[in-house]
């Protein structure tokens, strides 16, 4: 059964989340007498700032998709390598025979530049296939072993970076999944300090009461801040 994709239950960055865990979590430290009166003590406020600490540990995804970036780069090259030394086998049966012949459609080397991934390792697997099956007829135009071996090598090294890249595309996958968990885990615990906070204050006082809402952006805040300049 295929897991269901992990939605976000908020909609700011993860460092505003962050940040305003911990800045809650400091008022919370403040009113802590009154917060044990809802059976929340220090210990679950320590709790909470032990996962807001493994919530920062975790890699953003411009770190993990740098990784991706970078094993794309190296697969894009290996790429390269590959068409030129498919390139250096045509361009000698090409010599031999028309391209528009058998033997040379056999290859199946058209719109080599336009092959997926895995439609330019096949070909590349084909073409040293085919070249020693008629190397004999190709040797007066250089044709050997040594030119058809670029080709196998080139091939195995960029399977290696296909098979890197697909892996870190996997792992930024997995890892924007975690993060989104544990974030989802903090704020539904930002969510029950802030309520409870809330409902201390609502009543005495109302700047203690404003400590504990949650601004979904920047912008939020400074509104409120000059609601609040303007009041006074």
């Amino acid at each position: 059964m295929k897991k269901q994709a992990v939605n976000r239950k908020y909609n700011f960055p993860d460092a505003d989340l962050y940040v305003q865990s911990l800045e809650r979590i400091r008022y919370a430290q403040r009113d802590i007498a009154q917060f044990t009166k809802y059976g929340y003590d220090k210990h679950r406020l320590k709790a909470f700032m032990d996962k807001c600490e493994k919530f920062r540990q975790l890699p953003d995804d411009d770190e993990v998709l740098g990784d991706q970036m970078v094993t794309t780069e190296k697969k894009s090259t290996s790429a390269e390598k590959l068409k030129g030394a498919i390139r250096s086998v045509m361009t000698r049966v090409g010599m031999k025979y028309s391209n528009r012949s058998g033997r040379y459609r056999k290859f199946g080397t058209a719109k080599l530049g336009d092959m997926t991934d895995a439609q330019l390792l096949f070909c590349g697997r084909r073409v040293a296939r085919v070249a020693r099956q008629q190397i004999d007829f190709l040797a007066e135009v250089g044709m050997n072993e040594s030119v058809i071996q670029k080709v196998v090598d080139a091939c195995r090294q960029f399977e290696n970076a296909l098979n890197i890249q697909q892996d870190k595309v996997a792992e930024r996958d997995i890892a924007v999944e975690r993060r989104t968990e544990q974030g989802n885990i903090l704020y539904d615990e930002l969510v029950i300090l802030c309520n409870i906070g809330k409902d201390i204050w609502a009543e005495t006082d109302l700047a203690k009461y404003e400590n504990y809402t949650i601004y979904e952006s920047n912008n939020d805040q400074k509104i409120a801040r000059k609601e609040r300049q303007e009041e006074v």
